[in-house]
């Protein structure tokens, strides 16, 4: 006899998919071959990284539109300024003070472990000068673009995030009717994008192959061990970060961050594979207001996080620092730390969406400051591709928390869907049986001591 659940209309028996026609199981399976053929086959993988580049230019192309929708739409649909600002006040401190806390535990780690001490006493800049405040500067001059088609072009998507809000707060202060029917025109528009992004996910695993076995041919056999040291250092990190920073923040509220993983797991795998936070942000946006999140909050906070709120870059810019200070000889203490890596902080601000945005930022700001040697930086990018996959990762699940505690700050957070979602990742394919939502409501996850 058949069960509800293996009959459809019609009492015919339901399709079963087949465990390898899911996205996010392809992409674990290009990365496993990535690394076979990268490290089998060095030379050919080196013509690979065409491959990798073609699906993230793709990628980007539909990024900063999405972006400008999502935010704009955010506005249109918080119905006033004075709400749509205090959700972005909201997010601005919290993107700040998580921030703060990465760049503190880099430091922390960098500092107990001596990163780079390994590498052995390399020749650099024997009277480092202070850091360059000129830093403040680039960033200004990039924060605000000089045309509007510009900003959708330069590369800088804190740009794209500058004109939505201007657009934003625009659209709430028209007559009702117009921003109903503008609002309805920028909603199409907005479907017609993600619908071409689905076309382009369905290349996702050719693209991580690429990418990833590029990355291991070309890396891979040429580590030094102490490059190799700080990648451990980095990922490890990175996990203790996930699982106590991050993890403390969702048990707050009552949510249980393993249960949150699982249910966000094809988007990270994509940006774990693809080394590129911007992979991750099209499903996203879909996603995340399926689990229970106010549409209103993720236009609004998770577009804005992947220009504010980038918890790996932090911890990247402090342990690679730390480690070229180590290498060179070069003594550091904590206001000089300090002063380096608040204002590549500052720096790091919508740069680190793409792939490699970490890595330009850093090498920068190095240079502009003139504080730690210039050709210490490639040094590191034999192995950035490596690190940037954890950085990546670790940006876009910060945001998928960001996003959630906005959320449940803001009192708009559908506390049953997001429990019965987290329970069963499976109903973000559909809505929840009515059973599934009573049971549900039997725990908050919301609340303290619940374990959503």
């Amino acid at each position: 006899m058949k069960s509800a659940e293996q009959l459809r209309d019609g009492g015919a028996p339901a399709r079963r998919s087949r465990w390898y026609t899911g996205v996010g199981n392809q992409v674990l399976i290009s990365i496993v071959l990535g690394i076979a053929v990268g490290a089998a086959f060095p030379g050919f993988s080196a013509h690979l990284k065409v491959v990798g580049d073609v699906f993230l230019d793709l990628i980007k192309v539909a990024v900063a539109p999405l972006v400008f929708f999502t935010i704009v739409l955010g506005f249109a649909s918080a119905g006033d300024l004075k709400k749509a600002g205090r959700t972005g006040l909201l997010a601005l401190v919290y993107f700040e003070v998580v921030s703060t806390v990465a760049l503190l535990l880099g430091l922390l780690v960098g500092n107990l472990t001596g990163v780079g001490t390994g590498a052995g006493a390399l020749r650099g800049a024997q009277h480092p000068a202070a850091p360059d405040t000129g830093a403040h500067e680039d960033f200004l001059d990039t924060v605000v673009p000089d045309n509007f088609a510009g900003a959708f072009t330069s590369g800088h998507l804190l740009q794209v995030v500058v004109i939505a809000v201007l657009f934003g707060i625009g659209l709430l202060s028209m007559a009702p009717a117009v921003r109903t029917q503008l609002g309805a025109g920028l909603e199409t528009a907005s479907e017609g994008f993600f619908a071409m992004i689905g076309v382009i996910m369905r290349l996702a695993p050719l693209g991580t192959f690429g990418a990833i076995a590029y990355s291991v041919g070309t890396n891979g056999s040429a580590m030094l061990l102490a490059l190799a040291e700080l990648v451990a250092e980095y990922w490890i990190v990175v996990a203790l970060f996930v699982l106590v920073v991050l993890g403390g923040i969702c048990l707050a509220i009552g949510v249980n961050v393993l249960r949150l993983l699982r249910a966000v797991r094809t988007e990270l795998t994509l940006v774990l594979g693809t080394a590129s936070s911007e992979a991750g942000l099209p499903g996203l946006l879909k996603k995340l207001p399926r689990m229970g999140m106010s549409q209103q909050t993720v236009g609004l906070v998770l577009p804005t996080g992947y220009a504010f709120n980038l918890d790996g870059t932090s911890l990247y810019m402090a342990l690679c620092t730390l480690f070229l200070a180590n290498a060179y000889g070069i003594p550091m203490g904590l206001e000089q730390q300090l002063g380096l890596l608040l204002i590549m902080l500052l720096t790091s601000k919508g740069a680190a969406t793409v792939s490699g945005g970490t890595f330009v930022v850093f090498a920068s700001t190095i240079t502009a400051t003139g504080y730690l040697p210039v050709d210490g930086v490639a040094i590191l990018f034999g192995v950035y591709r490596v690190m940037s996959m954890a950085v990546s990762t670790c940006n876009t699940f910060g945001n998928v928390v960001a996003t959630l505690v906005i959320s449940r700050w803001n009192g708009d957070l559908d506390r049953d869907r997001l429990r019965a979602v987290l329970a069963d990742p499976a109903l973000l394919d559909r809505e929840p049986e009515p059973e599934q939502i009573a049971a549900a409501r039997g725990t908050d996850p919301t609340t303290s001591g619940s374990n959503a």
